[in-house]
């Protein structure tokens, strides 16, 4: 079975794929690929895939929000956007299964975001990964900092944000942002590690995923409602104006602190 749309979902058996499906823009996350994905992590969660894996079509595993998308949000689409977001985020944090980001190309900002979200993160030799909000004078979202945080630690976490580079797949390995690094074929990896999964005890798996979540829910959740309203605060700054102007002329900015 198969959907098809800014989100492609593939079920094959046990093993839901959900495929981020805006290869031409890097996979970047518009408004319909937001809710696209909502509803489908939603749908999955109540399903009886026991396995999801979350990967990006085309040259990337997403580049991030899409700048189009945020230039043309008003106050009260922000609002609604960033409750969506929170929502995929909590869903995918929670859900009663296994789930697995393949990385490859870029996973940048929201992007990686989400791709934290997943109990295990594999990524292809050649990924890149950037926390890099910074870089248009915005904070991270999409749990972001509580995700960081939980991989990096607090003071590790804090830096990287502030200084928004981009780490390759091995140096992420090495900081404990990412699970495995692959040199080859990424779709097989993902496959082998899907099969040892699938003869586990799974249920004692998910028990102890619940013990987890279940402590950490709050928390989370705590920090979504941080992140946006430190969201909504920086939409009005004058470096995130700079920011996103230099963005579009292709320039470096020049911020203010303001």
């Amino acid at each position: 079975m198969m959907k098809m749309g800014t989100i492609k979902v593939m079920k094959q058996g046990e093993v839901t794929v959900v495929e981020l499906n805006r290869p031409e823009s890097l996979n970047a996350m518009n408004v319909e690929m937001l809710n696209s994905l909502a509803e489908e992590l939603q749908e999955i969660a109540k399903s009886e895939a026991k396995v999801v894996v979350l990967k990006g079509s085309g040259n990337a595993f997403s580049a991030g929000g899409d700048i189009k998308t945020m230039l043309q949000s008003e106050e009260g689409n922000f609002d609604e956007v960033m409750d969506t977001i929170a929502t995929i985020i909590t869903t995918l944090y929670t859900m009663p299964k296994v789930t697995i980001s393949a990385i490859h190309g870029a996973a940048a900002g929201l992007g990686l975001s989400v791709a934290l979200a997943s109990d295990i993160v594999i990524a292809h030799s050649s990924a890149k990964l950037a926390m890099n909000f910074i870089k248009i004078g915005l904070v991270p979202d999409g749990g972001g900092h509580f995700f960081m945080e939980k991989r990096l630690g607090e003071v590790k976490a804090k830096q990287m944000i502030w200084e928004g580079k981009t780490v390759s797949a091995q140096t992420a390995l090495e900081m404990g942002l990412v699970d495995r690094v692959v040199e080859d074929n990424v779709e097989e990896a993902i496959m082998k590690r899907v099969s040892a999964i699938l003869q586990s005890p799974l249920q004692a798996m998910l028990e102890t995923k619940e013990i987890y979540t279940k402590t950490s829910l709050s928390r989370l959740q705590q920090i979504l409602e941080l992140e946006k309203n430190a969201q909504q605060r920086m939409r009005k700054s004058a470096d995130h104006q700079e920011g996103i102007q230099a963005f579009l002329e292709k320039r470096m900015p020049v911020f203010s602190g303001k």
